[in-house]
């Protein structure tokens, strides 16, 4: 976090709030941008990771996000929301990501039940 307050108190801000923009204030060009990205790469990973697959793309990184999140248990419609998708968009992109999870959610339906018949559940809904 140090580093981005750093650079803001240096930089500012564009009028709208973006971090980084054009010389001239406005939005930065896919050509610009990609290049920022790979100078990036070159100095943030390994030598023996730079020309891999990993976050060869801005983009990847918001996948790896999102995918973590919904393997992590996060439900889907929060994961959509934080990610600007709606959950039949999200699913359809991500579903394939999720994995190892059905254990879990059959252990939650088995305590879920386990804890009405043990609480006494009344049949009555809240």
């Amino acid at each position: 976090m140090q580093i981005l307050r750093t650079y803001v108190d240096e930089f500012g801000t564009a009028e709208d709030g973006r971090l980084f923009r054009s010389p001239s204030g406005g939005r930065l060009d896919s050509t610009r941008y990609l290049d920022g990205w790979h100078k990036a790469r070159r100095f943030a990973f390994p030598p023996h990771l730079v020309d891999s697959l990993l976050a060869r793309r801005p983009y990847d990184l918001r996948h790896a996000a999102v995918s973590l999140w919904l393997n992590s248990g996060v439900p889907a419609a929060e994961v959509a929301e934080m990610a600007g998708h709606s959950v039949a968009i999200l699913m359809d992109t991500y579903y394939k990501c999720i994995h190892g999870q059905r254990e879990q959610m059959v252990q939650r339906i088995i305590d879920a039940l386990s804890d009405d018949r043990e609480g006494g559940a009344s049949g009555e809904v809240d």
